[in-house]
């Protein structure tokens, strides 16, 4: 058994966890990967790196990697997101996000692990009143996949009061772009996320893309998000450790770029980028669907002394068509 402590990570073979273990990697950190492979894919694990088959809410599954090698933190990736499925199947989504999540945190405190970072979402807000959202504004969420998270965010809340755990719940805004170096990217083949759709449309991967809802207030009706790049929130969340190790107490803080685009304006960047124009077609609202979601970062640059380098919608588009391409 090595004496260097060991970053554990679920889902690391995702499309979020699999940059977190490339940053990781490049800090000369020692991560381990658990994924159960539903959505994500062994390939897009570095073979110097651990990977566990399984899931992240078996308690002996987990506690047997925890017994073999000493853990010093785990990034919990690991969920179901996709919203309209959560409103679907609410179940599900409640088994896998929260109950499975607790299973997690139980592992934790049963290893006295210190410290623990949470992937959270912005969906915890639900419609917020104030745009830009701070974290200290009421959460709210209208639907239950932002449910299963804030439950999640109250247990390690409450579990950081009875034993000594420090925690970073950190509140995504919407994730996008890929790898500067081509490395890792969103693979998922029923992909969700409006970028990686609309770069697949504009690479003739699937027949156009639907807009869902046009009746919003906002200046062009469809809604408006925030966008982070994908290597930004991986270095978010090792600033979030390093600030835990450093003593720092639990925090909650939002992962975003702190600009607005409308999910057209979005489109509009992909076919200037990509060169290419596209069928959209316009579809009525989905449920669940909060109109404006941005984030106010100031937080997380005070507190983790975080820094996005990929701000820009076209950067992060750039990045989305060169790995599309690649696959």
């Amino acid at each position: 058994m090595s004496q260097q402590r060991h970053i554990l990570v679920t889902g690391g073979a995702g499309y979020i966890g699999s940059h977190m273990t490339l940053a990781l990697l490049a800090a000369g950190e020692r991560p381990l990967v658990i994924d159960d492979l539903s959505a994500g894919l062994r390939s897009a694990v570095p073979a110097e790196v651990p990977f566990f088959l399984g899931d992240f809410g078996n308690a002996d599954f987990v506690g047997e990697i925890m017994d073999r090698y000493p853990v010093e933190a785990v990034i919990h990736f690991a969920a179901s997101v996709v919203v309209p499925d959560s409103v679907a199947n609410p179940l599900a989504y409640y088994a896998n996000n929260t109950v499975n999540a607790r299973t997690l945190i139980e592992c934790v405190v049963r290893h006295a692990i210190p410290h623990f970072v949470f992937s959270s979402t912005a969906a915890v807000y639900g419609e917020p009143e104030v745009t830009p959202v701070v974290e200290d504004q009421a959460t709210d969420p209208i639907n239950p996949y932002g449910r299963s998270k804030l439950m999640v965010e109250w247990m390690l809340a409450d579990v950081a009061k009875a034993h000594p755990l420090s925690y970073a719940a950190l509140r995504y805004f919407n994730v996008a772009g890929a790898d500067p170096q081509g490395r890792a990217g969103q693979s998922s083949p029923n992909a969700t996320h409006l970028i990686k759709i609309a770069v697949q449309a504009a690479l003739g991967k699937r027949a156009g893309m639907e807009v869902y809802g046009t009746d919003y207030p906002t200046a062009d009706g469809s809604c408006i998000r925030d966008y982070v790049h994908v290597s930004d929130l991986a270095q978010a969340h090792l600033d979030a450790l390093n600030y835990l190790r450093g003593g720092g107490p639990s925090l909650t803080c939002n992962l975003g770029d702190a600009t607005g685009y409308s999910v057209l304006e979005v489109i509009d960047v992909v076919k200037r980028v990509s060169g290419v124009d596209f069928d959209v077609r316009l579809k009525p609202r989905r449920a669940g669907d909060p109109a404006t979601l941005v984030a106010s970062n100031q937080r997380a640059r005070t507190m983790l002394g975080w820094t996005p380098r990929y701000g820009d919608l076209e950067t992060i588009v750039r990045h989305a068509l060169a790995w599309e391409r690649g696959l």
